[in-house]
């Protein structure tokens, strides 16, 4: 990871036929395409390759949640549980529907606790989003089994997860919908650029004409269809170019991630010189996206210890408790009620404020988390870079 890794003759051709073309707009102008439609190609090979009836594309990841949850009707005064490691974005979304943001714990799988979940939910919890956090499965079927006795459609955030499967059936296939990221740093990217999965042909007409302005979709949702809107929608519209570099890192991503899992155990097998390494639970490891490798250490003073030693031998892990952006206790703006906004929106309405976050809510996660060290995969791994993060690791393991 990340796909631009391996930008090639591929993506070249493909935006080629875009800039030949003379049309970026994704919808219309059919004299002038010359047949080239490459967004609504894209969106049904990604449909095909997930196994999913219907794709949609978008601008980014983070459109992606705002459109599923704005097609299943998630509002003001709604609640919307997710997990405390993950993007920002995640819970962006949840605020700018107006909805409030419930954060759950994760377990060592590092995504979301069903036990949790389930003490989390009230009679305001109107979605669930779980994540497939660092390319690797959510117990994603728990978790739906909960929601489903509760009522409450489920969204996979899968952002970090192109590629990933379990037991065979794609990650983002499991809930009501199913969204995915394609920006400058993922699995495969087009840049920026999003994607929603599902198989519910209602969902998938509102999230077409939602990310649309509105725009009336029934007739033709390649060519956009009529004039007319049956509710407001928003822009967030992929353009041709995107759905051109699409198509191209689509055709290679289980190439992708066939590296990424070579390379995964490259560093998994170097990791465990260190005395006391415990790895990640992995639920699947056949249909692991292997964008990361993740271990923990005995206890936080330890943890210290070694990523010192490591950072000085400059191949330093990520230490996901000191981030600020994917980090429930890091989240300063969101802990805080931070916003331009007069009168103190989304954490406030009419100057009382609707929700106040403790940043000490999470304990079993930070638990987790202080202990946890992590290494970014990549497609490409060069041996001189093998043999330098190796003697690191055989150097923090004398510590």
């Amino acid at each position: 990871m990340p796909g631009f890794e391996i930008f090639g003759a591929e993506e070249k051709a493909q935006v080629m036929e875009v800039l030949e073309s003379g049309v970026l707009f994704r919808y219309e102008f059919a004299a002038q395409r010359k047949g080239v439609w490459k967004v609504l190609e894209f969106e049904r090979a990604f449909a095909a390759y997930t196994g999913a009836a219907h794709a949609q594309a978008v601008t980014s990841g983070t459109a992606a949640l705002k459109v599923a949850l704005a097609a299943l009707g998630v509002g003001e005064g709604d609640e919307v549980i997710t997990q405390g490691f993950t993007f920002v974005a995640t819970w962006e979304a949840i605020l700018d529907c107006g909805a409030v943001p419930v954060f759950a714990e994760v377990d060592l799988t590092l995504n979301m606790d069903p036990a949790d979940l389930e003490k989390k939910i009230t009679p305001r919890t109107k979605a669930i989003i779980p994540v497939h956090m660092m390319g690797a499965q959510a117990r994603i079927e728990a978790i739906k089994a909960i929601a489903d006795r509760h009522g409450i459609p489920v969204i996979e955030d899968t952002a970090q997860a192109a590629g990933g499967r379990l037991h065979g059936r794609h990650l983002g296939t499991f809930g009501a919908v199913g969204t995915f990221s394609f920006d400058a740093v993922k699995t495969m990217t087009t840049g920026e650029g999003g994607m929603c999965i599902t198989s519910d042909e209602t969902l998938w007409r509102r999230m077409s004409e939602y990310q649309d302005h509105g725009h009336d979709h029934l007739p033709n949702p390649g060519g956009r269809g009529g004039e007319s809107r049956s509710f407001v929608g928003f822009n967030f519209r992929m353009m041709e170019i995107q759905g051109a570099i699409g198509l191209a890192q689509l055709a290679k991503l289980d190439g992708i991630v066939a590296a990424q899992q070579k390379n995964k155990a490259f560093f998994r097998e170097a990791v465990s010189v260190l005395p006391g390494v415990q790895f990640r639970e992995i639920l699947d490891e056949a249909g692991d996206s292997a964008t990361f490798l993740t271990f923990f250490l005995p206890d936080a003073a330890r943890t210290t210890a070694v990523n010192r030693v490591l950072r000085e031998a400059g191949a330093g892990a990520v230490r996901w408790s000191e981030n600020g952006w994917h980090y429930y206790p890091n989240w300063e703006h969101l802990l805080e009620g931070k916003t331009y906004c007069h009168g103190g929106w989304p954490f406030s309405v009419g100057g009382k404020r609707r929700v106040v976050y403790d940043p000490q809510a999470l304990p079993a996660s930070a638990a987790i988390m202080e202990r946890a060290l992590t290494y970014q995969v990549p497609i490409l791994l060069p041996d001189e870079q093998k043999t330098k993060i190796a003697a690191a690791l055989k150097k923090a393991a004398a510590v």
